[in-house]
């Protein structure tokens, strides 16, 4: 028998897709020459802070588990007919729901996810951005911040977790309601990066995991600490899951060592599961 290769000897890149292999075996991966029994697609719901991270994980779930996902995106709130709570109030089929946690905890209320299922994925900042080649703003103190709100002639911000911080918290906070609120826009079903780089706002408020994927925009920083809002985005099982194990197994990966240093590129702070 050949001996099994160690890590030491093999490159980052090709040992990353091992550890990718192995976590998924971890969580009940299927043989190779096989499909999963009664190999049905899993149905995600994932809202736009996860979606960078996910996207780029699922093609390594679907290759080693065998299994197909089919991807429905929309905000973790509010009544925007692409929004989670929307489309699962339609019976949309579900299986995995990614969204901010207090959202997720509100489903659970509603008996429309599984009690118990909430798994914590990552840890998620605020950050602002302009269209790309404008003067690059300070927001590096709470101060500059408020300088930059105050001049800032159109901000637009998102319709889900991090506008309705900005909208019932951030600006109070800060003192500038009266002056910001007024010239702020809350975007629905689009993306807040999008907006800034068509030019039809001249900042944009939205999770940093959101902004950085987005061309034709500069990502300036996140909100000054003393003022950041961290929001958790978690996983859950619908319960009207058709495929309850295939929804676990691909949470275990979602929170697997393997998909961290995926995550963290994409911005956000992975809450690994140990």
């Amino acid at each position: 028998m050949k001996p099994l290769l160690s890590f030491s000897s093999l490159t980052r890149r090709a040992a990353l897709p091992l550890v990718a292999a192995l976590a998924l075996a971890g969580c009940g991966s299927f043989g190779n020459d096989t499909k999963p029994a009664g190999g049905d697609d899993i149905h995600v719901m994932t809202s736009g802070g996860f979606t960078a991270a996910y996207n780029d994980l699922r093609p390594e779930f679907e290759r080693s588990s065998g299994r197909t996902v089919k991807t429905a995106y929309g905000a973790s709130m509010g009544n925007a007919q692409d929004s989670i709570p929307s489309r699962l109030g339609r019976n949309e089929p579900a299986d995995v729901v990614i969204l901010a946690r207090p959202a997720l905890d509100d489903l659970v209320a509603k008996g429309k996810v599984v009690a118990g299922s909430q798994v914590d994925l990552v840890r998620s900042a605020i950050g602002l951005a302009v269209r790309k080649g404008a003067p690059r703003l300070d927001i590096g103190s709470v101060d500059a911040l408020k300088r930059t709100l105050i001049a800032a002639p159109s901000i637009a911000y998102s319709a889900s977790a991090s506008g309705t911080y900005y909208e019932t918290e951030l600006l109070k906070k800060l003192g500038i309601e009266d002056q910001v609120k007024p010239k702020s826009k809350r975007i629905l079903s689009e993306r807040v990066g999008t907006v800034v780089a068509r030019g039809d706002a001249a900042l944009g408020l939205q999770q940093v995991s959101e902004l950085l994927p987005v061309a034709g925009i500069d990502y300036i920083g996140p909100l000054p600490a003393e003022v950041q809002q961290n929001t958790v985005f978690s996983a859950g099982i619908a319960t009207a899951s058709k495929q309850p194990d295939a929804a676990r197994q691909l949470i275990r990966y979602l929170n697997s060592p393997a998909a961290a240093p995926t995550i963290a590129k994409t911005g956000l702070e992975p809450l690994t599961a140990r």
